[in-house]
C-alpha cells in the first residue's frame, strides 16, 4: 500500500500539472470506487469544477475544487493517480476512472486490486470518511515532537502495531515502520510503554528522517506504486531491512529476520534491535 512518502510524491508530481485545470467530464468504470455516490451523480457534481489545490492528510489525497467541494482519494493497495498530457491515449488495463480536462490532458485512476476509493464532500466535512476523520498527527508536521510520540506510545501493544495505527500517527505503513524501528535500534515486538526517553527520541528522529529521505527519492516501488507522472520511485534501492530477509545487516552483518507482528510481515536485525522480554511494565 502506498504510504506517506508515496502519496506525498503523487501530490507533488500532480500539483504543477493539474492545479488550475477545469474538469470537463468524467467517467467511472468501476462503481465500487465510489462508496457514497452513484457514477452519474458523482460525475455531474465534479463536471466544470476547477482544481484549486491538492493537499495530503496521512495516506489520503484531498483535491480542493471550486464551489467548496473536495475530492478525497485513497489509493489503498495498488491505486495509481496518473496525469496524461494528451487525451484519449490507449486505455491501459485496470482503469477505474478518468477525468478529462477542458484544455487537454486527463487524470486517470488505475487500480489493479480495485480497493481504492473516491469521495466527494463539502470542504472539511470528513465525518463520513472514518479513516480520514480519525487520523492521528502528521509525523512531518512541526507539532509532531518526541513528546507527542511518547504520549502515543503509552500502550502495552507491540511498538510496530502502534506505529501502524493510523489514529496514533498518520501515514506510516509497513515499509517505513520497519525502517524507522531499525534505525532507532528498537525491536518491533517491544511494548510501546517500555521505551525509555532516549529510545523515543531516537525513534522520533528515525521516523522523520526516513520519511523525508523516501520523499526525496520519490517513494518506494516494490511492484505497483507509480508517481503522478507514471514513474517509479527509487527508495527501494535504499531499504535497510524491509524485504531483506536472509541478507546481512549493513551494520553488523547479522542476517535480517522476518516475523509476524499484528498479522503483518515485519523485518528486523536480531542483533541491532534487541529486546529484553522481561520489560513488561
Amino acid at each position: 500500500m502506498p504510504e506517506l512518502p508515496e502519496v506525498e510524491t503523487v501530490r507533488r508530481t500532480l500539483e504543477p500539472v493539474i492545479v488550475g485545470k477545469t474538469i470537463e467530464r468524467c467517467e467511472i468504470y468501476y462503481q465500487r470506487l465510489l462508496p457514497q455516490a452513484g457514477a452519474s451523480q458523482f460525475c455531474g457534481q465534479v463536471r466544470n469544477r476547477t482544481i484549486r489545490e491538492i493537499v495530503r492528510r496521512g495516506k489520503y489525497l484531498i483535491i480542493d475544487l471550486n464551489g467548496e467541494l473536495e475530492l478525497i482519494v485513497h489509493l489503498r493497495m495498488t491505486g495509481q493517480l496518473i496525469y496524461k498530457p494528451t487525451q484519449d491515449l490507449p486505455l491501459q488495463k485496470h482503469v477505474s476512472a478518468r477525468f478529462w480536462f477542458r484544455d487537454n490532458g486527463e487524470l486517470r485512476f488505475v487500480d489493479q486490486r480495485k480497493f481504492g476509493t473516491m469521495y466527494l464532500t463539502q470542504k472539511g466535512d470528513y465525518q463520513g470518511i472514518h479513516g480520514l476523520f480519525t487520523l492521528g498527527p502528521e509525523p512531518l508536521a512541526d507539532g509532531f515532537t518526541w513528546h507527542v510520540l511518547a504520549e502515543k506510545l503509552k500502550s502495552m501493544r507491540a511498538i510496530k502495531t502502534i506505529l501502524l495505527d493510523q489514529t496514533k500517527i498518520a501515514g506510516l505503513g509497513n515499509i517505513y515502520a520497519d525502517e524507522a524501528l531499525y534505525r532507532a535500534g528498537v525491536h518491533p515486538l517491544k511494548p510501546g510503554s517500555c521505551l525509555g526517553g532516549t529510545e523515543v527520541k531516537k525513534l522520533h528522529q528515525s521516523i522523520v528522517a526516513v520519511l523525508k529521505e523516501a520523499i526525496a527519492s520519490h517513494g518506494t516501488t516494490i511492484k505497483d506504486y507509480r508517481t503522478g507522472s507514471g514513474d517509479t520511485g527509487n527508495f527501494q534501492n535504499k531499504l535497510r531491512v524491509y524485504r531483506r530477509t536472509g541478507k546481512p545487516c549493513g551494520n553488523c552483518q547479522t542476517l535480517i529476520e522476518r516475523i509476524k507482528v499484528g498479522g503483518r510481515s515485519t523485518h528486523f536485525c536480531p542483533n541491532c534491535q534487541r529486546w529484553d522480554p522481561e520489560c513488561m511494565d
